[in-house]
Parts: structure tokens; sequence; C-alpha cells
């Protein structure tokens, strides 16, 4: 693969993977206005993210074995072919439940253009190049949630909700003229990979059985779903409670969006130095922390608008360190399954986001405490299963050369 190939695929790939933060990103300016709209409330406007995240989940668990079965293009075809259609009906919607409807069925069409791309990395790349290729997809990645929610209230703004939906359906158009003329084809069907469901339970079993994975795909998604958490309760946060115009929330999400860009070009510069387990810990350690502090800053109310932002800006930009790490981690155990595994990872992402996000609209009380208590729980969670998982791993590693070597003994005599 010479370089220009290798550039323009991991181009390609960071635009399909941006596609999801967009989807969720550029319409949080517009909660207000929908719920105006549509003579509704904002809480029950988040649940349209939380159907969002939903079917993404559940989307993505099909979408895994069919990309190990029929290759990477033809499924990518399909889902944003759905996903085109669905994004034209939400920006028709005459009620939230409707919007809450359609928000599932975009997702089960744009799941594909999520996890495909971890299976293509894990195709071409050596596994001592995954974290830092994930780290080079997340600098396009991370202009999404700087660009999404700017560009979203300005268009709804000027013209209303619906065109936010309707230029992600154009967005989706290109990326697929993109796969199709573009993106190589990294995996050959396999028609010995059953689609019976007894046979996908089964893979996705042997997966989540394999330790290095449940440690760090668990551990990840968890310490990710304080990033969702923030995204559902950040207009209540913000446009509510601080009362932030569109436009300002735009800013304010943009500047936290650039703390995790910054942070995952910098996690390159100490993957020269240090693994990415080690990183993990220390950096779940700090984000721990910083989430004790904003939780406690809310409790006794001395935080103001500024310090609530720095505080989720530091807490945020942990989260550069944490996704390319936890997701290499994840996938370097796996090459036939890597689909299914890539699969599995995202969908226990966003099976974690969907509940968090339901959470924080179950307990909005009009106050920030509720959206930095889940934050900080997230995060303590995520670090305590990646400490006890990596003893777990370490210790069996240590098991595993101590039976090699008494198996040596044996055969020596």
């Amino acid at each position: 693969m010479t370089s220009k190939n290798r550039i323009l695929i991991i181009f390609i790939l960071g635009l399909l993977s941006a596609l999801g933060p967009f989807s969720i990103d550029m319409y949080l300016p517009g909660f207000p206005s929908i719920a105006a709209d549509l003579n509704s409330s904002v809480d029950k406007v988040a649940y349209s993210l939380s159907s969002f995240f939903i079917g993404i989940c559940t989307g993505q668990l099909i979408c895994g074995p069919l990309l190990d079965r029929f290759g990477r293009k033809k499924p990518l075809y399909f889902g944003l072919v759905i996903y085109i259609l669905a994004s034209l009906g939400c920006s028709m919607s005459n009620s939230v439940e409707t919007l809450i409807l359609l928000r599932f069925v975009q997702a089960l069409g744009g799941c594909v253009a999520m996890i495909a791309p971890s299976a293509i990395v894990r195709d071409l790349f050596p596994l001592n190049e995954i974290a830092k290729v994930f780290s080079l997809l997340i600098l396009i990645l991370g202009v999404s949630p700087i660009l999404a929610p700017t560009v979203g209230s300005y268009l709804i703004t000027a013209f209303g909700w619906n065109v936010v939906f309707v230029l992600l359906g154009i967005i989706a158009l290109f990326l697929l003229l993109a796969v199709v003329f573009f993106l190589p084809e990294t995996k050959q069907p396999d028609t010995g990979i059953s689609l019976k469901p007894l046979k996908i339970l089964s893979g996705y079993g042997a997966v989540i059985k394999n330790p290095q994975f449940f440690t760090y795909a668990f551990g990840g998604a968890i310490a990710a779903a304080g990033l969702f958490a923030y995204l559902a309760g950040s207009p209540i946060v913000f446009m509510q409670i601080y009362k932030m115009t569109e436009q300002q929330y735009g800013w304010i999400f943009g500047l936290v969006a650039a703390g995790l860009i910054t942070s995952s070009q910098f996690n390159n510069v100490l993957l020269k130095k240090y693994d990415s387990a080690s990183i993990m810990k220390v950096v779940l350690t700090i984000q721990s922390i910083l989430g004790i502090l904003l939780f406690l800053g809310c409790f006794f109310d001395i935080l103001n608008l500024y310090s609530t932002i720095a505080l989720m800006f530091l807490f945020l930009s942990c989260q550069g360190f944490t996704f390319p790490n936890s997701a290499a981690l994840s996938l370097a155990p796996f090459d036939k399954e890597a689909g299914s595994a890539a699969a599995l990872m995202g969908a226990l992402q966003m099976g974690f986001g969907a509940l968090i996000t339901a959470l924080i609209g179950i307990t909005n009380n009009g106050t920030t405490l509720p959206l930095a208590g889940v934050m900080a729980a997230c995060a303590i969670s995520g670090l305590l299963i990646v400490s006890l998982g990596g003893k777990r791993i370490e210790f069996k590693a240590k098991l595993e050369d101590v039976e090699e070597q008494a198996f040596e003994q044996i055969e020596r005599y």
C-alpha cells in the first residue's frame, strides 16, 4: 500500500466513522426548537438520542457477522442507503414519536459506517500500528463535534431543524459514492461464516470470553458513556440552566471537542514510549479524579459557567486517550472475527450510551448535579474494570508462561 493510498483510505474511514457523531451532534442545538415545533418537551426529544443509540447497538450486532460473511463493502452500501432514506424521513417528522422511531431506523442503517472502519483497520494494518491509526481516525472524527453543533446551530436558526436531517442524508450520499469508487475491499466474502442466530451468538460468546476483549471493551465502553452523558445533558446544562443561545452552545461544544482531538494526537506521542494498557490506567485515574471534582463542585454549588466548561473540557479530553487504546487492545486478539469483535465493541459502547442518555433524561432535576454524577460514575467504573481486568490478564499470562516452561522441562526429560 502506497503512502498516498494509505492517506486516502484513512481519510475515507475517518469520514465514515464521523457519520455517527454528526448524526448525534448536529441536531443537539435544535432540541428546544424541535420540542416547540412538535409540541413536546426537551426531555422527550432527548429520547430520540436514546433511540439512536439503541439502534446503533442493535444494528452493530447484526452488521458484525455480515461484514465477516459478505466482505466490508456490500454491507456498507446497504446500510448507507437505509440511512439516507431514514434521514429524509426524520426531516419530515410531524411528531416526536415519529422522530424517535425514524432515528432508530437511521441508526440501523448508519451503524455499519461506524464499525466497518474498525474492521478494515484490523484487516490492513499490523498490530503495532492499530492504536496510531485509530488516533488518526479520531483526528478526522474529532472535527465532527466541533463542526456539527456549530453548523447545526446556524442551520437551525436560519432554516429550521428539519434541514439538519436533509444535510445528513446528503453527507451519507457522498460517503456512499466514496466507498463505491475509492475504498478497496479488504476482506473477501467467507461462506464458512454462518448467519444462523445460534452460530452468531456462539461467535459473540467466544469473543466476549476473551479476557483482553472483555476488559478493554467493557472498560472503554463504560468510560465512553461519560461522553454520551455529556451529549444528552449538555443542552440542558448550557441552554436551560446557563441560558446560552444555540450559537453559544455550538461554540462551547466545539471548544470541548477540541480537547478530545488534541489529546488523541498527543496519544500518538505517548505510544512511542508507553504501551496502550499503561496509558489507559493512568488516563482513567485522571478522568476519575476530574469527575469527582466536577460532582463535588456541582453538589456544593461552587461552579460557574466557566469552571463547569473547564472541568468538562479536561474530563472529555481524556477520551482522546481511552478510545484509541481500548479499541486497539480489544481488537488485537482477533483476525478472522475482526468484524464481529468490532461490532460487539461498538454495540457495548452504544448500549451503555443508550442507558446513560436515558438516565440523564430520567434524573433531570433542573440542576447540573445529575450530569456530573453520571460522568464521574462512568469514569470510576471504567477504571475499576480496566484495573481488575488488567491484573487478571497479567496473572493468566504468567500462568501460561509457567505451564510452558514446565512442559519444556518435561520434554527434556
